[in-house]
């Protein structure tokens, strides 16, 4: 099983998906407990909502599950929230706060050096790639990485989340326009909820890739799996009458950011 797939594309815009791999070592899925087995904290049918909705996109997916090693947190082990409940490099509790491992059988630091190397290095190589490629091609890139997470988690925060969760980490990893867009097609959303940089500002992708003085933006957007699938519990369930309500909106967020990624690109001095 190879760590990372990549579908390239011609457009300036590249999708990242960190969490909708399920796959595990057969060794570490037998070191969870039954709890841990469900995978519930996947990013459930986030790439079947995303497919086809504009043209051109480049995709990076993990293929691994974020039990393994979490794809989007910051390989040093430093938290991203720092006070806040939030779960780690090598998650060893889900988002609730409860074991995944039985006893004795979380990770040690020579496992999680091991999966660092092996996969969240990777996948990591293949964006950065991708982004020299894409901004070679068009002296920008726009890297929009792809979320989902249950609507209702009070271990890691409180109330209902609204349906759009837009991360710019309080406006620093993108060009204005291109937050302001996106967060203006997202109020306008009739029956959905929208925050910008609420509890989720970004995780360790947008904040590491983000540089928009040197032609790099990246946003993240984290949806409420209550806006597209049947129920946020097993089998996570996609919802195509949902989907199609709610994939119009982020049609127009990605060709919102294609757009203005052109008066973006930093200009060549004279």
């Amino acid at each position: 099983m190879e760590p990372v797939s990549v579908s390239r594309g011609d457009s300036c815009l590249i999708l990242s998906l960190p969490h909708t791999g399920t796959w595990l070592p057969p060794e570490v899925y037998s070191s969870l407990n039954e709890r841990g087995r469900t995978l519930a904290d996947t990013d459930w049918r986030i790439d079947r909502l995303y497919a086809d909705l504009v043209p051109g996109v480049t995709v990076v997916r993990a293929n691994f599950h974020r039990y393994l090693i979490d794809a989007n947190r910051d390989p040093s082990g430093r938290s991203l929230y720092p006070g806040q409940n939030t779960t780690t490099l090598c998650p060893v509790t889900d988002f609730d706060g409860f074991p995944i491992y039985l006893e004795d059988k979380e990770p040690d630091p020579l496992d999680i050096q091991g999966r660092l190397s092996n996969f969240h290095e990777p996948y990591h190589a293949a964006i950065e790639a991708e982004l020299a490629r894409v901004k070679g091609n068009h002296g920008v890139a726009v890297l929009y990485d792809c979320h989902s997470i249950r609507s209702e988690i009070p271990f890691l925060f409180q109330g209902v989340l609204p349906d759009f969760n837009i991360g710019t980490n309080g406006g620093v990893t993108c060009a204005p326009e291109m937050e302001v867009s996106t967060a203006e097609i997202c109020s306008l959303a009739k029956d959905y909820t929208m925050v910008l940089n609420g509890r989720f500002k970004g995780g360790w992708t947008t904040r590491h890739y983000g540089r928009p003085q040197e032609g790099v933006h990246a946003i993240q957007m984290e949806l409420t799996q209550s806006a597209y699938l049947d129920a946020e519990n097993a089998p996570f369930a996609y919802s195509q009458a949902k989907a199609e309500m709610l994939r119009p909106h982020l049609e127009s967020v990605l060709q919102a950011l294609i757009a203005r990624a052109k008066g973006a690109a930093p200009r060549k001095e004279a």
